[in-house]
């Protein structure tokens, strides 16, 4: 298992750039597609890992989005297509090879206790530093299957003046509560 606790990406992202205003909040970039760029609040997450496809154990009956349980840190982690769960390509269909998946640990506080989940993506690629008030609202080419599940959406500034969806770590575990009952 290969992971990288966020706290530690953190350290490593705040003492290499001396440039990002206080103001600014830390989103780790994500694809559910080769296309769609997707990103969540670093303040959400706590680690990022790879794990081998064999180490996920399927449980017979669950929604399609559940791929099953993982044992992360003696603790039972279920895990999440997040594409599929937003309805676009499910990373578990057979012309999907990989022997390794790429998952993010969402971690929500709910009253006095703590609730993680695995959300496996097809990639994850760095951090992104963004203003929230720059988060403007899904606009007509945003999948509308995504906008239940999105913060917004961000415009990243030049040179590459490209659209990312700002998933809201809160309105996942709602689905998934709703899929679950």
């Amino acid at each position: 298992m290969d992971a990288i606790t966020l706290n530690n990406l953190n350290q490593l992202t705040s003492l290499n750039d001396f440039s990002a205003p206080l103001s600014e909040e830390q989103f780790l970039r994500f694809y559910l597609e080769p296309d769609i760029a997707g990103m969540l609040s670093l303040s959400q997450l706590t680690e990022v890992l790879t794990i081998p496809v064999n180490q996920i154990l399927p449980i017979p009956h669950m929604n399609p989005s559940m791929m099953g349980v993982y044992n992360w840190r003696g603790e039972i982690l279920w895990m999440v297509d997040l594409g599929h769960l937003v309805g676009l390509t499910s990373l578990s269909k057979p012309n999907f090879k990989t022997s390794n998946y790429r998952a993010m640990v969402l971690q929500l506080a709910f009253d006095n206790s703590t609730q993680e989940i695995g959300l496996v993506v097809d990639r994850i690629d760095d951090i992104e530093w963004c203003h929230p008030h720059e988060l403007e609202s899904p606009s007509t080419t945003i999948n509308p299957k995504l906008v239940p599940f999105l913060r917004g959406c961000w415009i990243k500034p030049e040179p590459e003046s490209k659209s990312l969806v700002a998933f809201d770590g809160n309105a996942i575990f709602n689905q998934l509560s709703v899929i679950s009952n």
